[in-house]
């Protein structure tokens, strides 16, 4: 029997039913170091006893499934380089020697689940459009030759394992709608022909890896519940029917393939602890009884997918 690599098992849309995700930090009236573990068999929620290095927003999550979860970068007072990295399945904490090339914020982060994973864009005091790869068999750091089709921050990033990783919207001045596509095989970038249904930022990505990547909330100047779909590998985009339960944005995303994404927290206007639960492949809509253990925006999704 020939054994299937594991990014084209991810890339297939892997075992349904992962382990758990994790929403790291945000800002709560103060930035916080808060890391809430929502179990995906029951969505329960607890809080690890050990958070982020410091409180911090705006970093980007990256996932190695069955082995780590990363928090890249933020703000914390001042813009950071650090990078947190969370073991599976103990949730011990550890910071890697080597951070991001600059110390930024309002960057998003995908993953190519047992290969690397890639910090992209963000704010280091002007824009940038850097995308950081860290290979995931040592977390070196390597900065890729192309980086995003223009510098931008408060971006969100979904994932297609084993094939490629998507940054969408952002803003500088104004907002986007581009959504920049990296081919994992050979890290290229393209652009696609139809980017989000409204130019925004401040959204959160998850994915349905092998299936689709979702695109939810943000601003387009005014908060919106938009919840758009890009189905793989065509890319071809519609938007659901019901979108967030609220409109919102600075909402962090988490995902378990073959089963359902999730997103977290945000602003209204007002902080909100919710998280609003998208079922795979129905994509109907239900709100958890338990959201986060405080109501915060800007906060960082990683998941463990057990795949």
């Amino acid at each position: 029997m020939s054994l299937i690599p594991l990014g084209i098992l991810a890339a297939s849309g892997g075992a349904a039913g992962g382990v758990a995700g994790y929403i790291a930090g945000g800002n709560s009236g103060s930035r916080v170091a808060t890391v809430d573990k929502f179990d995906f068999a029951s969505d329960a929620r607890t809080t690890l006893g050990t958070g982020l290095s410091a409180g911090k927003e705006q970093s980007a999550g990256m996932s190695n499934s069955g082995v780590a979860g990363y928090a890249a970068g933020g703000i914390a007072g001042t813009f950071v380089a650090t990078v947190d990295k969370f073991a599976f399945p103990s949730d011990s904490r550890t910071s890697l020697g080597t951070g991001l090339t600059t110390a930024r914020y309002g960057l998003a982060g995908f993953s190519n689940s047992g290969v690397a994973g890639y910090a992209v864009g963000g704010q280091t005091g002007s824009h940038v459009s850097t995308v950081d790869k860290f290979a995931f068999s040592d977390d070196s750091r390597t900065t890729l030759g192309t980086g995003l089709s223009a510098a931008r921050e408060q971006l969100a990033g979904m994932s297609n394992s084993g094939v490629a990783g998507y940054a969408a919207g952002g803003g500088t001045s104004s907002v986007f709608a581009t959504v920049d596509k990296f081919l994992f095989s050979n890290d290229s970038r393209s652009t696609l022909a139809t980017g989000l249904s409204s130019s925004r930022r401040g959204e959160a990505g998850f994915s349905n890896s092998g299936v689709a990547g979702y695109i939810g909330g943000g601003s387009t100047g005014s908060n919106v519940s938009t919840v758009d779909k890009f189905a793989f590998p065509s890319d071809s985009r519609s938007t659901l029917g019901t979108g967030l339960s609220t409109a919102r944005q600075l909402v962090a995303g988490i995902s378990n393939s073959g089963t359902a994404g999730y997103a977290a927290g945000g602003t209204t206007g007002s902080r909100v602890s919710t998280v609003d639960k998208f079922a795979f492949p129905s994509d109907s809509r239900t709100t958890l009884g338990t959201g986060l253990s405080s109501a915060r925006y800007g906060s960082a999704g990683f998941q463990d997918e057990a795949i």
